[in-house]
């Protein structure tokens, strides 16, 4: 069973401490409320969920065991910072809204990786109440320093900059350490030889803007315990590498130390089809800095936008340096199956880092980013992970642990528990949240990772009242969703219905699509099941004893998943959910 337990936070407000269900390692005593959350009222039961996913592009026919595929991350694992502690790599991610957040992935080899915890994975730490799914946290950068790990991050709308510190990156994290002299986005670290600790982040630039998207890098001395300011800001990059062409978004700084220069790396051109990854060099951390003439260093821009298979908006680097030597680079791209349409979000990709020019070229021009990569770090290939993240897989969660796995995700953070995991199920209580009412519904639900996609999951339900309904549902943000359930509708009949919202104009709840009445006795499971086929999603359901799937509804628009359409910088989203027929929020 996942365990409670109150806390008190800031202020003295009771809150509950999520022990296992959320990724922590902790045990105690079930609390009342969370022994009896489920039994309020009819909970839904589901016995098990089962991912898989089947891309052309990953059936290569190279050796896995010289060379990897790319993504090394697929699905909605954007803006990677990875760093090196003794023979083991640790590589975090952004989350935005979703609860645990910040996932940490641990690796001994660069490509093989296992989701180890999440930096964000209790209440208390930050609060993404009211906020869109794309707000929260962004762009996480991780650092290791004399034993201690840090990551320095920003809520955006929810705080600012701040960062946190551990000495075991599985957690847990401390409670935010809070920058209020730092601004904009996008902070990182660099401890220098002298021992000086340093933020560079992106803001707004030391005049008024010249143009929509210019930005500044700035860097500040803070001191290493406080981590507060103990020097005036320095600009380092005005706009970008080549101010007269006025490039938008430089963001994402990171500054490596390398024999006599330190080298300023960032994102500019935006997070779309003209990302790119930019490098300057200096003879002092504070600068002046000059950029490579050859800049960028990486993009996919110049590519013809008609290319089989793309790999594109790649950019949003971090170098790290294997045992041997030799530097690697993990960055964000993503993979569209039409124009800039893709729905499984922006994803880490890994590429070595050419120093032959003195600069750190992670892609010659007019080259494209590969698929599969024949040459791997130094390091032994290491097993593979329990969890598959990348490549094509099947994956079944049972359901069988004391907790939920670490990769997946809700929305928002959980101010009640309203979930448990009892006999090898996950049960979750309905509640008068839909999942478009831009709140915290009772759903959970792990990323889409393929363009060809499959969920499905053995739901337990009675619906009691009309309008309670669970079931499995497919989600891009509060606006854009498909949800499949099991409800019990005005005549006392059970119906498998669904629901689409496709913008913030449709009805909080959506609107029926498709229904069919299903004969169901009372404790007996209904299998449902959604398929992704890059633009478009099947919805099909099994009753008790049936053999063959009955479709409900086929082909229908998975654009409206797309980034592209819903905007923001999340991607889809599989789940399961339950709600009750209240709407008081």
């Amino acid at each position: 069973m996942v365990l409670a337990r109150p806390v008190r936070h800031a202020g003295g407000a009771l809150a509950l401490l999520l022990l296992g269900g959320c990724g922590g390692a902790q045990t105690g005593a079930p609390t009342e409320a969370a022994s009896t959350s489920s039994e309020a009222v009819s909970a839904a039961r589901f016995e098990w969920f089962k991912y898989s996913g089947n891309d052309p592009v990953f059936e290569v026919t190279g050796d896995t065991l010289t060379g990897y595929l790319n993504p090394i991350l697929a699905g909605f694992y954007p803006d990677p910072s990875v760093t090196r502690a003794g023979n083991d790599y640790y590589l975090v991610t952004s989350t935005f809204g979703y609860f645990p957040g910040i996932p940490v992935m641990h690796s001994r080899d660069l490509v093989n990786w296992e989701q180890v915890g999440n930096v964000i994975d209790r209440p208390g730490m930050l609060d993404f109440d009211g906020l869109g799914l794309s707000r929260g946290v962004f762009a996480p950068t991780i650092e290791f320093h004399d034993g201690t790990f840090y990551v320095a991050n920003t809520c955006v709308d929810c705080g600012g900059n701040f960062i946190v510190t551990t000495n075991d990156p599985a957690g847990p994290w401390s409670d935010p350490v809070w920058l209020p002299d730092v601004g904009g986005i996008d902070p990182s670290l660099i401890f220098n030889d002298d021992g000086k600790l340093y933020v560079m982040n992106n803001d707004a630039p030391p005049e008024a803007a010249l143009y929509e998207g210019h930005r500044a890098i700035w860097i500040r001395e803070v001191d290493p315990k406080t981590f507060q300011s103990i020097s005036e800001p320095v600009v380092l990059i005005n706009g970008g590498v080549r101010p007269e062409e006025k490039p938008i978004w430089i963001e994402g700084p990171h500054i490596y130390r390398i024999g006599d220069w330190y080298y300023l790396s960032a994102a500019e051109g935006g997070t779309a089809v003209e990302h790119s990854q930019v490098v300057l060099r200096a003879r002092a951390v504070t600068g002046p800095y000059v950029p490579y003439d050859a800049n960028p260093i990486l993009t996919q821009r110049d590519q013809s936008a008609d290319r089989p298979n793309p790999i594109t908006s790649v950019g949003h680097a971090d170098l790290v340096q294997d045992g041997a030597g030799r530097w690697w680079a993990t960055f964000l791209g993503v993979r569209p199956y039409e124009g800039d349409m893709y729905n499984t979000g922006r994803e880490t990709f890994l590429l070595p880092v050419d120093w032959s020019s003195d600069w750190p070229v992670i892609l010659p021009k007019g080259q494209l980013v590969p698929h599969f990569v024949s040459e791997r770090p130094s390091a032994p290939p290491a097993d593979a992970p329990p969890v598959p993240l990348t490549g094509n897989f099947e994956h079944v969660e049972e359901f069988d642990a004391d907790r939920l796995p670490y990769n997946w995700m809700t929305l928002r953070v959980p101010a009640s528990q309203w979930w448990t995991l009892e006999d090898g199920e996950l049960r979750l209580a309905p509640r008068p949240v839909d999942l478009g009412a831009g709140a915290q519904p009772s759903f959970w639900g792990r990323r889409q990772q393929h363009q060809n996609a499959t969920a499905e999951t053995s739901l337990i339900f009675t619906p009691e009242t009309a309008g309670e309904e669970a079931g499995l549902a497919v989600l891009q943000s509060d606006d854009y969703f498909y949800a499949m359930g099991l409800v019990h509708n005005e005549a006392g009949e059970f119906v498998i219905q669904l629901r689409r919202k496709a913008g913030p104009k449709s009805p909080v709840e959506g609107e029926q699509i498709a229904a069919q009445q299903i004969a169901i006795a009372p404790g007996t499971a209904v299998k449902l099941r959604i398929s992704a086929r890059g633009d478009v999603y099947d919805f099909a359901y099994q009753g008790e004893g049936q053999v063959d799937w009955v479709m409900l509804a086929e082909g229908l628009d998975g654009k409206i998943l797309s980034t592209h359409v819903a905007g923001g910088f999340v991607g889809a989203v599989f789940g399961v959910y339950a709600q009750s027929p209240e709407r008081t929020l």
